[in-house]
């Protein structure tokens, strides 16, 4: 296995990397400040604070733009792994600023993989322009939607048109102003064969009989692009707007859902790497009982425990992404699984060390420690929560059927 990165990929590094530094992580507060400005009912929830527009351009002059789909940055994934996992570290405001942010990242590559070239004209050329959102409308609250074959929203056909009737939440992105398209995931056909049952369906947000009723918060926070309840009744389109064919909804949500959860991955160990670095500074710089806090056993622990967990776990992803590199997402989907798994429980490890570390400030919003802490935590449960990635690894486990041969 190889993880060096191509040259291009080293000199987008460089480049992230000063932008991190001289351009985001410096807006931040601007940020947060327009973001506690506005509560529960104020229009502004859900718009995008102006200076993330300001990084937006200046991210497209350096060439940070669209970086996480191959066939149009040129990187592997390998390559964009460790770019991915450099925007974590400001997770509000870099993944946005380069146009790499979920769903819409993942809604990009649906459409560029499954669209017709007219669905590609309309809605793929403004989302890889940065000009509106997107959302991807798969969960429901009333099945348990860790198993897409539950999916209970129909999509009847009647003529040259669809009518959409169900109910969807968690709809990460819904409540943008700027979002315009909905990727819908129900069941065109309850007879057929378990998984060709589903199919994906273009909705223009605007479409009469879409009601997005409220946002929903992530412990307790309302997130900039929102998580939205959907009810849709009636809702009608037409059948050009459905993705590949009739059935093939679960096929094309298990081929998003791959490549996809390495990105999720990797930012999270780019959070990681954010709040051990925070730990460091303020265990050098606090002291209690005499001596500073790093030289406390307890500590020290926790610091090597840190590193010992995000480099493994690094590993793993980046082994994920080679081997899809070299073969597709099914080759890798054991991998794949476990850094969905992972990935968030050791950012979830560190960020909480971090959080003990720095004590009362650790809770507050003074610091961005709570705030990475939620986001996640909440990380282990979308995208599948980690039981159903843990089954998986194991009946693949199962059916493996090495053998194994005893002394005799």
């Amino acid at each position: 296995m190889d993880f060096e990165l191509s040259p291009k990929a080293k000199e987008l590094s460089e480049s992230m990397w000063d932008f991190l530094n001289t351009r985001v992580l410096p807006a931040e507060p601007e940020y947060y400040a327009l973001r506690a400005e506005v509560g529960p009912g104020d229009p502004r929830m859900h718009t995008l604070p102006p200076i993330v527009e300001e990084l937006k351009v200046e991210a497209r002059k350096r060439g940070l733009w669209n970086l996480f789909l191959p066939e149009v940055s040129g990187l592997t994934n390998v390559d964009y792994a460790s770019l991915a996992e450099i925007s974590g570290w400001s997770m509000d405001l870099l993944p946005e600023a380069i146009n790499c942010q979920a769903p819409d990242s993942g809604n990009m590559e649906t459409l560029f993989r499954f669209g017709t070239e007219e669905q590609k004209k309309r809605w793929l050329d403004p989302l890889f322009d940065g000009t509106i959102r997107s959302a991807f409308a798969m969960t429901e609250p009333y099945v348990a939607s860790s198993d897409a074959t539950n999916v209970e929203c129909s999509i009847t056909r009647d003529g040259d048109e669809y009518v959409i009737n169900g109910t969807k939440w968690w709809i990460s992105g819904a409540n943008d102003p700027r979002c315009e398209i909905l990727i819908v995931m129900g069941k065109t056909d309850p007879t057929a064969e378990v998984h060709r049952q589903q199919s994906m369906v273009l909705v223009p947000r605007n479409t009469p009989g879409v009601e997005i009723t409220r946002s929903m918060p992530v412990m307790g926070r309302q997130d900039q692009h929102g998580h939205a309840w959907i009810e849709f009744k009636d809702v009608r389109v037409p059948v050009t707007n459905v993705l590949a064919n009739e059935g093939d909804g679960f096929m094309i949500a298990q081929a998003r859902l791959g490549p996809g959860r390495i990105h999720h991955c990797m930012r999270a160990l780019g959070a990681a790497e954010r709040a051990h670095a925070m730990m460091v500074e303020r265990v050098k710089s606090r002291v209690a009982f005499g001596k500073p806090l790093a030289e406390q056993g307890t500590i020290q622990r926790d610091l090597a425990d840190n590193r010992i967990e995000i480099e493994q776990a690094r590993l793993l992803c980046l082994k994920a992404a080679w081997m899809i590199d070299q073969g597709n997402a099914k080759y890798a989907k054991t991998e794949i699984a476990a850094i969905k798994v992972i990935a968030p429980r050791v950012a979830c490890n560190v960020i909480d060390r971090s959080i003990q570390a720095h004590g009362g400030l650790g809770i507050s919003d003074d610091i961005p420690l709570a705030r990475m802490y939620g986001w996640h935590r909440a990380l282990r449960i979308f995208d599948g929560p980690d039981e159903v990635h843990l089954r998986s690894i194991a009946q693949w486990e199962l059916k493996r059927g090495r053998e194994v041969r005893f002394p005799s």
